[in-house]
């Protein structure tokens, strides 16, 4: 089967895309020092023939993080880091785009190295969710997450600075583009859900107010890279972490409408199925999010395979789709896309921590 829809051009924003292929962004906790490094300028320029690399989730301050080995970029030494792995993939003929992450209450205060809690919208523990920690003993392993504190009024403009100057490091690295994690039941989701936001401020009780931080945060973003560089990933519908929602599809809808109004590059939604739901996303809610988010891109994720994206595409639903197992293990996804052939198949041993193994190492078709 050929895909020519999948692996036409397209204009993400400012952009010029190869193809409709995106790496989704994909944690693979191995920064040790919270610095993307030489493995890092390997891994990601090994990929660079995706439409459209999103980087690994992305911290944007020491308070950001639940997940050890994970990268920042809120330091001079992780902005240089990132600098390198960016021209990496430009030098390979990429394009990439930076993930900003905040987890919320998925933390602990042992990632903190001042024992501070994890903050989140509301004093609410995830319930089932597990932070990656490092131990006494120099050992890690999964731990279950803390109860957050709930962040003042006050401190949220804070929260949404620490953002803005992730995205000015994110521009002076030469990030093509910037997307804001809203999905997967971190910090941004967890204000926008509403078991998860009990507030009676401004950030609180309408879905208005609910989505008054996320969409700050988007414009704080946008006054640094511009909107046609900015991108954001959403996940309605997903139950992960202990995350509930009574509104999601309203939620989705207003997302959309207000994303829309902003000029957005592209916006990425995260399929619930991906972590194991029951829910799967209509063709109808696709549709309804189409008509919502006209005027920018509009990709999916979770469970894609080449054909499937081409008839997303073909009906009109979709711009394209991310992919992430698959992009672990075949560094020349769109190559294999292109000649119908086989996939390595990844090997989820390594999928987090380790070194090269399971990481840079996987073949290429033409590797024989």
């Amino acid at each position: 089967m050929s895909y020519d829809r999948l692996l036409s051009p397209i204009k993400f924003g400012a952009v010029e895309l190869p193809n409709r292929v995106v790496m989704a962004p994909l944690t693979r906790a191995r920064c040790p020092d919270q610095i993307p490094g030489a493995m890092q300028q390997t891994y990601y320029a090994q990929r660079a023939d995706a439409g459209l690399i999103i980087s690994e989730a992305t911290n944007i301050s020491e308070s950001a993080r639940g997940y050890v080995y994970t990268p920042g970029i809120f330091t001079d030494a992780q902005e240089a880091g990132w600098k390198q792995v960016v021209d990496a993939v430009h030098a390979a003929d990429g394009r990439i785009c930076l993930q900003l992450w905040h987890v919320g209450r998925i933390g602990h205060e042992m990632v903190h190295p001042d024992g501070r809690k994890p903050v989140a919208p509301s004093a609410l523990k995830a319930e089932g969710a597990q932070s990656y920690v490092e131990f006494e003993d120099g050992s890690s392993g999964l731990h279950d997450t803390a109860t957050p504190r709930a962040l003042e009024t006050k401190e949220i403009p804070d929260v949404v600075e620490e953002y803005r100057q992730a995205a000015v490091r994110a521009k002076r690295a030469g990030f093509d583009l910037v997307e804001v994690h809203a999905a997967n039941a971190y910090l941004l989701q967890q204000f926008m859900a509403t078991g998860s936001n009990q507030r009676t401020d401004a950030y609180g009780g309408s879905l208005a107010n609910r989505a008054r931080l996320p969409l700050e945060v988007v414009d704080a973003v946008i006054d640094v890279m511009g909107a046609d560089r900015v991108g954001i990933r959403l996940s309605p519908f997903i139950e992960i972490f202990g995350l509930s929602d009574d509104e999601p599809k309203a939620m989705a809808f207003h997302m959309a409408e207000e994303l829309n109004a902003r000029g957005l590059a592209y916006l990425h939604i995260n399929e619930p199925d991906w972590a194991g739901d029951d829910i799967q996303l209509t063709d109808d809610f696709r549709q309804a999010m189409r008509d919502r988010f006209a005027d920018g891109a509009l990709i999916f994720c979770g469970h894609y395979t080449a054909e499937r994206t081409e008839n997303l595409i073909a009906d009109g639903l979709g711009d394209g789709a991310a992919f992430g197992r698959p992009y672990i293990a075949n560094p020349d996804l769109v190559e294999r896309f292109r000649r119908n052939a086989t996939l390595n198949e990844p090997d989820p041993s390594t999928f987090y921590g380790g070194d090269e193994h399971g990481y840079t190492d996987y073949p290429r078709l033409d590797d024989a």
